[in-house]
């Protein structure tokens, strides 16, 4: 968890400090690569998982080391092939548990976040997923674990088989020459990304994509047809936190109406997007079929609300640091208070995004709740408390302030 978190507080950064190298030369080379709502939806999106991961918020169900412990081949010191192994194993499991996430109904939801952007750049490979509390797709590392490769040893490429696929969530980068017949490159995972027909559920490779070529999933971009972005059914919100459990609520909703039995315990291992035919008629919902007809989801970009969301995303960013810099020196349950405040913060500042009346609630939920933590604490986790409650009584007054000027169109979500 400490390791974790302390290589996160380097990645982080860096990633941030790419994503404005990328606006900057889509700028310079006229494209209009991101949207300020997009992005800072994109960005909590990823704090909401790290905050996730770093607390360790997953349930193994049999873990790798229970694996290696009981199927290895043989066990031995790390060796330098070991990590090879490690990375192609790691490359493989990756692909199939990446195309279940896409074919079968329950664990889209997984993954439906990363999904969610209409935009594609370096800040929508930062939206991962919190519903993720499960971990079940273990099992697909049994063959490395057959060869001997250690726990250790997938404790240290994992993280960085993670991190390589950061790079070619992009725009800018076209072909690649003969590096396209081998790994991944941007523009096999601009078709990924793409919502049409064509290129739906294509190319599951996370490094390399000899796995799309093997198994027939793999799809060329086709100058011809430029890539539409986002999902079928198009998320409509910047909220990272309501995204993430939008799909599991229409399945769970479906499954309760529905009146046959077998559709309620069939749906869930469904090919992504079924639905039973009496809610499909009773409760249509809309999915686009022409991508090139579809608007992409936008609230207005007012200056003030603009400048304020970028602000409360930098204030978050830098809590959910500091949280990562004290969590060597404080309890789980103190780190999981920090944490849930600023899951409430992002909620509230990312509903704000969207107009949503709910803003200002949340916002004074979110007040109380630092008061009780001050309260409790006697500090804010060793800042001045002072400066902590100004901030939430600040965000409560933005937000009815933004919501009550006349020209937002605002929704009541």
């Amino acid at each position: 968890m400490v390791q974790y978190a302390q290589v996160l507080m380097i990645a982080i950064p860096f990633f941030i400090l790419l994503m404005g190298v990328e606006f900057l030369i889509g700028r310079r080379m006229g494209v209009r690569n991101y949207r300020n709502f997009d992005t800072i939806s994109s960005i909590s999106s990823g704090m909401t998982n790290t905050l996730k991961e770093v607390l360790g918020l997953t349930i193994i169900i049999i873990s790798y080391t229970w694996f290696y412990n009981h199927l290895a081949f043989f066990k031995a010191e790390p060796k330098w092939w070991m990590y090879l192994v490690c990375f192609v194993g790691l490359d493989f499991a990756g692909y199939w548990s990446h195309r279940f996430e896409h074919v079968v109904n329950v664990f889209w939801n997984r993954h439906i976040v990363h999904h969610s952007s209409e935009e594609f750049n370096l800040a929508c490979a930062l939206r991962q997923p919190v519903s993720t509390v499960i971990a079940v797709f273990t099992f697909l590392l049994i063959p490395t674990a057959l060869l001997g490769v250690p726990p250790e040893v997938i404790d240290v490429v994992a993280p960085l088989h993670l991190f390589a696929q950061f790079w070619y969530h992009t725009r800018l980068i076209k072909r690649m020459g003969f590096l396209e017949k081998i790994i991944v490159t941007p523009s096999h995972h601009r078709v990924h990304h793409a919502i049409n027909d064509i290129y739906l559920d294509k190319n599951y490779g996370q490094i390399f994509i000899i796995w799309d070529k093997m198994f027939g999933t793999f799809q060329e971009e086709k100058d011809e047809i430029p890539p539409v972005y986002g999902v079928k059914r198009a998320v409509n919100t910047w909220n990272p936190i309501l995204i993430n459990y939008q799909h599991l609520w229409l399945l769970i909703k479906d499954a309760v109406r529905t009146n046959k039995i077998g559709d309620k315990l069939s749906i869930w291992f469904r090919p992504t997007g079924w639905r039973p035919e009496d809610q499909k008629a009773a409760h249509p919902v809309h999915a686009i079929e022409d991508p090139y007809a579809c608007k992409k989801y936008d609230t207005p970009e007012g200056k003030l609300i603009t400048t304020w969301s970028w602000i409360q995303l930098v204030i978050n960013l830098g809590m959910m640091l500091h949280l990562m810099y004290i969590i060597a020196d404080i309890d789980f349950s103190t780190m999981c208070l920090y944490a849930l405040f600023i899951f409430v913060s992002i909620y509230a500042y990312t509903s704000l995004m969207d107009y949503s009346r709910q803003a200002p609630f949340v916002e004074g939920l979110k007040t109380i709740f630092a008061l009780v933590i001050v309260f409790n604490l006697g500090t804010w986790f060793g800042l001045p408390a002072i400066v902590v409650i100004l901030y939430c009584l600040t965000s409560v007054a933005m937000s009815i302030f933004i919501l009550s000027q006349p020209h937002q169109a605002i929704t009541t979500g």
